[in-house]
């Protein structure tokens, strides 16, 4: 990091006045670099305000991705800020000593990969940690697997852990709660009735999982919604998680679904191509696996939204390079590691998939991209779409002219070659492309 940091300074130097290297770059003490964040001390107040301010703060940031990841983030903070938060870490773990927390330590607000299919619920959930029963109760999320739910409500659950240890925060999933409640009605003791609601209406904060199985079950719904009745009324707070929302779980009785909607619903969408990378990124640093990033952009590209097959996809692939007696993953371990999945045959694809795939994308219609509309908005999904078939499928230009209104091949030609170029020059072109293609070659 030391080495890394020299770097940084020499190229500063070049980038500001000698006045503001001297009073505010030069006096940066690198702390700590994990997770992608760069830790850096300022000696006064002044002088984070100063480093922090955009004409300095911008030009630091680009030339710590140059030297350390072009992922990286700085956080900046000051010497006695940074001693009141070590003291108060220190506070906290002396409170925790004795205590087991529940949460799966892994599962933290700093360790979740925040993108565009996903920063809204990130945010709701942040809230509701730093404000439990104040703005969104309940607090419904739902979306499919593997996308973060349950990590999302571990974060919570350790975030109040650290945070507000005198809150009495519960998580369970649904069998959890299905199953107390089975043994309690099977042993049919007033003392086990009254710990199975000493459990779930004594709780500050109930976190439940997977709610969408409550459906079906007549005694456990009635059940659950004197549970929730007695929390909402106390201004206890209320997080569930499903992979579906409250209107299309068909066998939810009508007056849990309406308490379901009281509050936000929110979903977690599928990661963009961009988010997947973060995510392999994220997982690389914490687990301190070293991999070229063509290997990881292969990974993004060849997975699907899966976030627990994305981090198992990449684990065999450092496993395999690791028989190798390597230390570092390369490009021929990841096609060797992954063999076995194969590419999609092209005979899945045909020119009529990826047009309809890049109209849904950019949200045109079919009329736009092969009329003669010249606005950007339809311009460049036309060529994009033109380079995709003619790459994917191999098909000839005069064909694909055929498709696009009868347009000559040197036209078609043009939009390929102008897709080509970019892709080398321009990192917002690669990511339409390879998300596009996430979506064609997803399995």
């Amino acid at each position: 990091m030391l080495e890394q940091w020299k770097k940084v300074l020499n190229k500063m130097e070049n980038e500001v006045t000698a006045v503001t290297y001297d009073l505010w770059i030069s006096s940066l003490k690198p702390i700590k670099y994990a997770n992608d964040e760069l830790l850096l001390m300022a000696p006064s107040v002044t002088a984070k305000n100063q480093v922090c301010q955009p004409a300095i703060f911008d030009k630091l940031t680009r030339i710590v991705r140059e030297e350390f990841d072009k992922y990286a983030y700085i956080r900046v903070t000051e010497t006695k800020e940074y001693e009141e938060n070590i003291r108060q870490q220190d506070e906290i773990e002396q409170k925790d000593s004795g205590r087991e927390c529940p949460f799966n330590k892994k599962y933290t607000f700093e360790n979740f990969v925040v993108g565009k299919s996903n920063q809204v619920v990130f945010a709701a959930m942040e809230n509701v940690a730093e404000h439990p029963s104040q703005k969104f109760n309940p607090l419904f999320i739902y979306g499919g697997v593997g996308l973060g739910k349950t990590h999302l409500l571990h974060a919570v659950g350790n975030y109040l852990w650290k945070n507000r240890p005198e809150l009495n925060v519960l998580y369970v999933t649904c069998e959890n709660f299905t199953n107390d409640y089975v043994d309690y009605l099977r042993n049919s003791k007033d003392k086990l009735k009254s710990e199975f609601r000493d459990k779930y209406r004594t709780a500050d904060v109930l976190m439940i999982d997977d709610i969408q199985f409550i459906s079906n079950r007549t005694g456990i719904q009635e059940e659950f919604f004197h549970t929730f009745n007695d929390l909402y009324q106390n201004n206890k707070q209320i997080i569930l998680a499903s992979d579906r929302p409250p209107k299309e779980m068909s066998a939810l009785e009508d007056r849990l679904r309406s308490r379901f909607s009281m509050g936000l619903i929110q979903d977690i969408q599928e990661p963009d191509y961009e988010t997947k990378v973060a995510i392999i990124k994220k997982k690389c640093s914490q687990e301190g696996y070293f991999v070229d990033d063509d290997v990881v952009e292969f990974i993004a590209q060849k997975t699907g939204t899966n976030i627990r097959d994305i981090e198992g996809i990449l684990s065999k692939v450092v496993f395999y390079a690791g028989l190798l007696g390597k230390t570092h993953a390369t490009m021929d371990d990841a096609h060797e590691a992954l063999k076995d999945y194969g590419e999609p045959e092209k005979t899945s694809l045909n020119a009529d998939k990826i047009m309809s795939t890049v109209c849904d994308f950019f949200k045109i219609s079919r009329e736009d991209i092969v009329g003669k509309k010249k606005n950007k908005e339809v311009v460049e999904p036309r060529q994009l779409c033109i380079y995709l078939i003619n790459d994917m499928l191999s098909m000839p230009l005069t064909a694909i002219g055929d498709m696009f209104g009868g347009r000559d091949h040197t036209t078609i030609m043009h939009a390929r070659d102008k897709i080509s170029k970019q892709l080398k020059t321009n990192p917002h072109t690669k990511t339409l492309v390879n998300d596009i293609k996430s979506r064609l070659l997803k399995y």
